[in-house]
C-alpha cells in the first residue's frame, strides 16, 4: 500500500469529530491493506512507530528537502528506512541518522513529510486511539469488537492484534494466550472520594488493599528465566535485581504475578515516588544504586500459577493461588470487609503508615487486562489528576532562568488532543525546577515568545487540586482550583493521562 493512501485516510480522520465516521474511514482503509504491511498501518495510524523510538529528534526533522511530486512511497518502505536509522549506533551515528532521514523525506511528497514528521514527533494526534481502532479493526475483519479487545489483553500491542483479525478473523484472535515472557496490559483503577463510596459500588464482600506509592510491574517466570515488566510494557528485568531474584526464589516455575516495587526507609515508611521512580529507571551501575536505595516488591494479583491461566477467574480465586505461591511478607496486605467502619479504619492505618491510600477490590469480578474494570476503585485522600505538560512560562525572582508556571492539559479521547485547565508552579522544588527546565527545553515545540515556551505534550505529571470550577478563561469551559504539582510520571504516557470526562465529574 502507499503511503500517501494512510495519509489520506489520516487527514480524514483528522477533518471529521464524529467518531462513527472515523471508524469507518479507518476500516476502509484496513480492509484493503496488504496483510504484510497491517501492522504498519495501523501502528501509523494510531500514532505509533512499530519501532517504538528511531532516534530522530526535533533538530532532524527541521529543513526537509524538496519533496516530489509523485507519491511512490509504500509502507514497506518506510518502515524499512525506519529499522535502518534505528539500526544505526556508535560513532557517527547521528550523521548517518540524519543521512537517512534526507534520504527518507526526499522520496515522499510534501503532505506525507508533514505526516511522517509529526508521526515521528510522537503529534499525530487524530483522535484514532485505541478505542476507535478497535472497533475499526473489527469492522474491517468483520469480527466481533470483544474478541478484539480480548486479544489485546492477552498480546498487549494493537497491530499485531489487528493484524491477526485482518488475515485470520475470530479463529486467529482466539489463538492469543497468555504467554510467560509476554506482558499484558494491566488491569486499572477506577476513582472513589471515599471507602464508604468505593465498598457501595462494590457491593457487598470486597477487600481493601494498600495503594502503594511505588512502581507497577509484571512479573513473568518460566523456569529459570525471570523476566519484569512496567505497566507499560517495557522490560526492566537488569533494573530491578530484586524482583527478579524474589520471583526467582519461589517455589512455582511457572508464573505471571501483577504488584509494585517499591523503596522504603528502614522504618518501613515509603520514600518519596521520586527516589522509587529514579532507582528503577537507573541503567547504569545498578549494583552501586541498589546498595543506596533497596527496592521492596509486594505482589497484589496472580494471572497465571503453575500452567492455569487465571484472567478469567474471579478476583479471590486469583488472590487464593498467589497467596498459594507467594510468601506472605511478599504480598500487599489486605483486608476482606463489607463493614464500613472496618475499612475506613484500615484506610486511615494506611495514611497513617505514609502510603497512598488503598484500592477496594471486588472479590468476583475477572482481571479487566488493559481497562479502567468497575472491579478495582482506589481512594486517596486527595484529588489528583494525571495531566500532561503543554507549555511553561520563563520564573521570575527565585525562578528567573527556570520554566515554571505549567500549562496542564487533560486527555480528549475524541479528538486525541489536550483541553488546557489552568497553570501552576505550586509544589515545584529548585531541583524540579532545574530538572524541568532542562527537559522542557529539549521538548519545545513551535513558535516561542519572551514568556511562554509551547512544547511537545510528552510529560504527565501528577496535580493536586481542591476542586474543579467552571471557568470562561480556558477552553474546556472549567479549571483547576488551587492546583500544585505533586510529581512527574515517568512511568505513564501522555495517552495514559486522565480525560476531560473525569474532570468534569469533579466539578462543583
Amino acid at each position: 500500500m502507499l503511503l500517501i493512501d494512510l495519509v489520506r485516510t489520516s487527514a480524514a480522520v483528522t477533518a471529521d469529530p464524529a467518531r462513527l465516521v472515523k471508524i469507518r474511514h479507518l476500516a476502509e482503509l484496513l480492509g484493503r491493506v496488504d496483510p504484510g504491511e497491517a501492522e504498519i498501518a495501523i501502528s501509523y495510524l494510531s500514532g505509533e512507530l512499530p519501532q517504538r523510538n528511531v532516534g530522530v529528534g526535533w533538530a532532524s526533522l527541521q529543513d526537509p528537502p524538496e519533496p516530489r511530486l509523485a507519491a511512490t512511497a509504500t509502507l514497506r518502505q518506510v518502515d524499512d528506512f525506519l529499522d535502518r536509522i534505528k539500526a544505526q549506533a556508535g560513532p557517527g551515528s547521528q550523521a548517518a541518522r540524519k543521512t537517512l532521514v534526507t534520504e527518507l523525506f526526499g522520496a515522499l511528497t510534501r503532505q506525507e513529510q508533514a505526516f511522517l514528521s509529526r508521526l515521528l514527533r510522537g503529534e499525530l494526534r487524530q483522535g484514532a486511539l485505541d478505542g476507535v481502532m478497535i472497533e475499526a479493526i473489527a469492522k474491517a475483519a468483520e469480527v466481533p469488537a470483544t474478541e478484539v479487545r480480548r486479544a489485546l489483553t492477552l498480546r498487549g500491542w494493537l497491530p499485531a492484534v489487528g493484524a491477526a483479525a485482518l488475515g485470520g478473523g475470530v479463529e486467529a484472535l482466539r489463538a492469543f494466550r497468555l504467554e510467560v515472557g509476554r506482558p499484558v496490559s494491566p488491569m486499572l483503577a477506577q476513582s472513589a472520594a471515599s471507602v464508604a463510596v468505593a465498598l457501595g459500588k462494590i457491593g457487598g464482600l470486597a477487600a481493601v488493599e494498600w495503594k502503594l506509592d511505588g512502581v507497577r510491574i509484571q512479573a513473568h517466570r518460566s523456569g529459570d528465566t525471570v523476566s519484569v515488566f512496567t505497566r507499560t510494557l517495557d522490560d526492566i528485568t537488569a533494573q530491578v535485581p530484586e524482583v527478579a531474584e524474589a520471583v526467582g526464589a519461589l517455589p512455582s516455575q511457572d508464573l505471571v504475578l501483577d504488584g509494585e516495587v517499591i523503596a522504603l526507609r528502614p522504618d518501613g515508611r515509603p520514600e518519596p515516588f521520586q527516589i522509587t521512580s529514579g532507582r528503577v529507571s537507573s541503567r547504569t551501575d545498578v549494583a552501586t544504586v541498589r546498595g543506596k536505595t533497596p527496592l521492596s516488591v509486594f505482589f497484589f494479583d496472580a494471572l497465571r500459577v503453575d500452567g492455569a491461566d487465571l484472567l478469567d477467574q474471579p478476583g479471590q480465586i486469583r488472590h487464593a493461588a498467589l497467596a498459594e505461591a507467594v510468601p506472605a511478607e511478599l504480598v500487599t496486605p489486605r483486608l476482606v470487609t463489607e463493614n464500613v467502619e472496618s475499612a475506613e479504619e484500615f484506610y486511615r492505618d494506611v495514611i497513617r503508615g505514609g502510603h497512598e491510600g488503598v484500592v477496594v477490590k471486588s472479590l468476583l469480578a475477572p482481571y479487566a487486562a488493559g481497562r479502567r474494570g468497575a472491579g478495582w476503585v482506589k481512594v486517596k485522600p486527595r484529588h489528583t489528576l494525571d495531566l500532561v505538560v503543554l507549555a511553561a512560562e520563563w520564573g521570575h525572582g527565585r525562578r528567573e532562568g527556570r520554566l515554571s508556571n505549567l500549562h496542564l492539559g487533560a486527555l480528549d479521547p475524541l479528538t486525541g488532543g489536550f483541553v488546557m485547565l489552568g497553570k501552576t508552579f505550586k509544589g515545584l522544588t529548585d531541583e524540579l525546577l532545574a530538572w524541568q527546565t532542562e527537559r522542557l527545553l529539549a521538548l519545545a515545540d513551535g513558535p516561542s515568545d519572551a514568556w511562554v515556551v509551547p512544547v511537545r505534550p510528552e510529560l504527565v505529571v501528577e496535580i493536586a487540586f481542591d476542586g474543579v470550577q467552571r471557568s470562561t478563561r480556558y477552553p474546556g469551559g472549567m479549571a483547576l482550583r488551587f492546583a500544585r504539582v505533586l510529581r512527574y510520571r515517568p512511568d505513564k504516557g501522555a495517552a495514559q493521562a486522565d480525560t476531560v470526562e473525569t474532570v468534569r465529574t469533579l466539578m462543583l
